[in-house]
């Protein structure tokens, strides 16, 4: 048993220390996020709704950058494995070189078509309202170099199973954020534009710090990039890069489209019910989010093992994982359905949208266990494998045809309320389960070569 375990390339203390700092780091990061979120409200309505409705935008252009910075770390992660560090250096310096040429375009398209943008996607929202999405957005689009640098940095730290460095940068920033929040709001009266600063510079402190790390050499660390100013562009390897980060970046953006879509369609059922399902969106994400940083560290695993060309330990540990995230996603699924009353209680919720959200998350709480790991999880694995065509082709399908048709059809025509979102959302977890469970075992994914 000893010898077999001995073969293994990670053991189970180095999966510890690897998913636990991702783990915190994903919670920490929807915690604040949510303070954030009720921070801002306190300035008004026209603000509230005003960062509502910029993030919407954020988030879609954020959710790119993290898949073109995921593609960089499976490519980063196979050549660790490999033992190829001089190509490991390369592929790192070119993920920062392009990444961030990328989100220096973003937002500078972003700055110079700031007002016909918001206006061609929000229309003609009120003037106040509007005032203050300028305002707020102009400060989010200065941020996106920044994330965009923070991203890649950290997705090379974490490909090298170096995962406690960006949680704890990660943590401070977001302490920084709430903080900022604080004193911009609350002291110096600043409004969307304190929220908005205080995010840059959250944003910016990360980056900094983030990239000084990377220069310094250390035990362990495979990677190490300085003369930034000196990196040329390798086409070959930033079509690689490209060729992984492109597809899971339709994804990411496809659901939020998504997410859009169906909030419009919640929109005609009346404030009871939008205030019910913003509710149950959070605590959905809250139960989640460990789950997901369990994905986000076995890409690394599974990466490493590929580039050392051990296919059975790939299969092997996104199997273990699988396990692994089932037993979070329990434990966090009763949990969240344990606070979900006194949240609604503390929330000031009105009876009638408490009600409607302790009724669906009762329901998500029942299912997820069920059918969401096998939906999601492997999915990481088969990414880091470079089957990210297959995965973003099954993923965008089930999702316009569950998430939103079907939940279109509930209810509009069959009035099934907000809790026809969530028979979507079960049936596009089950019938992505049953997909990816299927080309898990056909191994198929492990035809592909990144490398």
């Amino acid at each position: 048993m000893e010898q077999q375990q001995q073969q293994h390339m990670f053991s189970n203390r180095l999966i510890c220390s690897l998913l636990i700092p991702v783990v915190l780091e994903q919670l920490l990061n929807s915690i604040m996020g949510t303070a954030d979120t009720m921070m801002v409200s306190n300035v008004g309505s026209a603000a509230i709704s005003a960062v509502s409705l910029v993030d919407s935008i954020n988030v879609l252009v954020i959710q790119a950058f993290s898949a073109l910075a995921a593609g960089g770390a499976i490519v980063c992660a196979q050549y660790i494995g490999q033992k190829n560090k001089e190509k490991a250096n390369e592929s790192a310096r070119q993920v920062l070189f392009i990444i961030t040429a990328i989100s220096v375009a973003v937002s500078l398209i972003c700055l110079v078509f700031q007002k016909p943008l918001l206006r061609l996607i929000f229309g003609s929202v009120e003037p106040a309202v509007m005032s203050a999405s300028e305002t707020y957005f102009f400060y989010t689009a200065l941020s996106f170099p920044f994330i965009a640098a923070y991203d890649s940095a950290a997705s090379i730290f974490r490909a090298q199973d170096n995962t406690k460095g960006p949680m704890i940068i990660s943590m401070i920033s977001n302490v920084m954020n709430i903080a900022g929040n604080a004193v911009m709001i609350w002291v110096f009266h600043m409004g969307v534009a304190g929220a908005a600063l205080s995010t840059l510079i959250s944003r910016i402190f990360c980056a900094v710090v983030v990239i000084i790390q990377l220069r310094k050499e250390r035990e362990g660390q495979e990677i190490v990039v300085r003369d930034y100013f000196k990196i040329r562009p390798d086409w070959s390897m930033i079509r690689r890069i490209l060729g992984l980060g492109i597809p899971s970046g339709v994804e990411n953006s496809m659901f939020q489209l998504g997410k859009l879509a169906i909030q419009s369609t919640v929109s005609t059922l009346g404030t009871a019910a939008i205030a019910a399902q913003a509710m149950t969106n959070i605590l959905e994400n809250l139960n989640g989010i460990a789950a997901i940083g369990v994905g986000v560290g076995l890409m690394t695993i599974v990466g490493q093992c590929l580039g050392a060309g051990r296919k059975d330990e790939a299969v092997y540990y996104i199997k273990k994982l699988c396990v692994i995230a089932e037993v979070i996603i329990i434990i966090s699924c009763l949990g969240v359905f344990a606070l979900t009353k006194p949240i609604t209680i503390l929330g000031g919720m009105e009876k009638e949208s408490a009600d409607m959200c302790f009724h669906m998350v009762m329901w998500i709480t029942i299912v997820k266990p069920l059918v969401w790991i096998m939906a999601f999880i492997p999915g990481y694995g088969l990414r880091a494998a470079g089957d990210v065509k297959f995965s973003m082709i099954v993923s965008c399908c089930t999702m316009w045809a569950c998430r939103f048709c079907l939940c279109v059809f509930l209810i509009r025509v069959m009035g099934f309320g907000p809790m026809g979102v969530w028979i979507g959302m079960f049936a596009d977890w089950t019938l992505r389960g049953i997909i990816f469970t299927w080309r898990f075992h056909s191994r198929k994914w492990l035809q592909h070569k990144v490398i």
